[in-house]
């Protein structure tokens, strides 16, 4: 009898030891990163920052992006609810609406004020144009709101999307060098966030060059440090180290750090104050940190994939993140919590790079679009029927239409057969076409994901591989195409083995296999397709 009761004790331990979660889960967003940056650059990393993260995680090395526009607000709440624009309803960092007529910024809400700033529109800001549950909620419930979910970004979008409706709090980097939030958080920022606030981190870093972190020579994987395919930051007379950032924050404001690595130090500095000062990861509940770092981004846009700035930018990330890491080990604890990295969308290569070598593609100008799309309609209907084009979809004045007795499905037909004789367009496909997508079509599969019938418009181009809607300098993204969907994934810390797998994963497994390893509800707009790889699941 004593033998029975003793067995049923040890599996009743061993089911609460199974039901155990993390202390602290940390999930961190490098905006704009593309798997091929972490081979591209590793003979340049430290032993204790992103190789860490592989050596002694799980990497998914073929992880995309599954719908299309692959922009930052779209990769944020696709990230953490799970799902895809369609459902999620974030379908641009900012867009026209049909069913208002207006143009919607994701994270808009004129019904919050700024906190921390005095009467700055930039936190006017909040997750209600969020349509589904996020991880991070999905926490806050499972927990009883005990849980503290605090989200951090240099951008509004990266640090709202991911925290959540629930959040404690979400902070985000102002114009003039402080975080500031809402009044959809609270009345007040803590008196941590003023503190940090008041001591003025961001001028440190602002009074100072942005010189190389290692010898130049060390920078063969990139283009020389002057070449025609970089834009100037902020004024520089040329895209060449060293970068005067004091000059630059004189004729401008603090908003000038976003555009350098630095961006991501303070961000860094100011989780790990968050972590201390909200006492993340100290109880037995558990608790979420979600940090996007930015200034990736920033540099990518501005100077592209094959500058010196940007694998400068991601050589410094690199420690920065050797130092959270570090910092995580000490007061959190090496085995309590759980920590992923992945990318809210990739990027392209510099058209006019990829010119210069002899590929047949160009840049194209979206001013130019509407304004060939709006001759076309005149020469063919005798007046204007073009409402919109932005994030590659096409609206119509229907207003218009019905004073002309113009019947919309003429009105499709004709623009899609004008437009499939431009030579950046590969497709153009109808609403009707989006909605009825059996999935047998790669591309329109992504568009049908992206695509919300009471948001987006009455067609959708998809251009050919290689063409950007982009200035000639720099590099951007949006499209379905790998060099835009093809972001790194790794798991690391608590209860993760480590390992590599090729096979092809996408974002929206993320979520579901974090509410499977935290044995809490799915986000509500999820498919719940999980990555096996890292469950106790044989």
């Amino acid at each position: 009898m004593k033998k029975i009761v003793l067995f049923f004790a040890l599996l009743a331990l061993c089911n609460l030891n199974a039901q155990k979660r993390p202390k602290l889960v940390i999930g961190i967003v490098v905006d704009q990163m593309k798997m091929e940056y972490l081979y591209r650059f590793q003979d340049d990393f430290s032993a204790n920052g992103f190789k860490r993260l592989m050596n002694d995680g799980y990497v998914f090395s073929n992880t995309h992006f599954n719908y299309m526009p692959t922009y930052t607000g779209p990769g944020h709440a696709s990230i953490y609810t799970g799902t895809t624009p369609s459902v999620h309803g974030i379908v641009g960092n900012d867009w026209f609406n049909r069913s208002t007529g207006k143009d919607i910024y994701c994270t808009e809400d004129e019904n919050v004020k700024t906190i921390g700033d005095g009467d700055s529109k930039e936190g006017e800001m909040s997750p209600k144009n969020l349509q589904s549950t996020t991880i991070t909620d999905e926490l806050k419930l499972a927990t009883n709101f005990k849980g503290k979910v605090i989200g951090l970004s240099l951008k509004d979008r990266g640090a709202i999307l991911p925290a959540g409706h629930f959040a404690n709090w979400a902070f985000w980097y102002s114009k003039t060098g402080s975080f500031i939030s809402s009044t959809f958080y609270g009345s007040k920022l803590p008196e941590w966030v003023t503190t940090f606030n008041n001591e003025k981190h961001y001028a440190t870093y602002l009074n100072q060059n942005w010189n190389l972190l290692k010898p130049i020579e060390t920078y063969n994987e990139s283009l020389p440090d002057d070449n025609p395919y970089e834009g100037k930051l902020y004024g520089a007379k040329t895209p060449t180290f060293p970068y005067n950032l004091k000059v630059m924050y004189e004729k401008n404001d603090a908003g000038v750090l976003r555009s350098t690595p630095f961006g991501n130090n303070i961000l860094a500095d100011f989780a790990m104050k968050a972590i201390e000062s909200e006492a993340l990861g100290k109880d037995d509940i558990t608790d979420f940190l979600t940090i996007s770092f930015s200034s990736t981004d920033y540099v990518g846009h501005v100077l592209g994939p094959r500058s010196i700035e940007l694998q400068d930018t991601y050589l410094r990330l690199d420690q920065t993140l050797a130092e959270l890491l570090n910092y995580l080990d000490k007061n959190v604890g090496k085995d309590n919590y759980l920590l992923f990295l992945t990318a809210d969308h990739a990027g392209a290569e510099n058209v006019s790079y990829l010119k210069d070598n002899k590929y047949n593609v160009k840049n194209i100008s979206p001013k130019d679009i509407v304004a060939n799309l709006k001759k076309f309609s005149n020469e063919t209907y005798g007046t204007d029927l073009i409402l919109n084009y932005s994030n590659f979809n096409l609206f119509f004045d229907k207003g218009k239409m019905k004073t002309s007795n113009l019947e919309l499905t003429k009105i499709k037909s004709d623009f899609k057969s004008y437009l499939m004789q431009q030579d950046y367009v590969k497709r153009v496909y109808t609403e009707e076409e989006i909605l009825a997508s059996t999935g047998n079509d790669f591309y329109l599969n992504f568009i049908n994901k992206g695509y919300d019938v009471t948001q987006n418009g009455d067609l959708v181009i998809l251009d050919k591989p290689g063409f950007i809607e982009y200035p000639s300098t720099g590099t951007s993204h949006g499209t379905p195409y790998s060099y835009d969907t093809h972001v790194p994934l790794i798991f690391y810390g608590w209860n993760i083995p480590k390992g590599e797998t090729a096979d092809r994963k996408v974002i929206t497994e993320i979520a579901p296999t974090l509410s499977q390893k935290l044995k809490i509800p799915f986000t509500n707009g999820t498919e719940a397709e999980v990555l096996l790889e890292i469950l106790d699941i044989k």
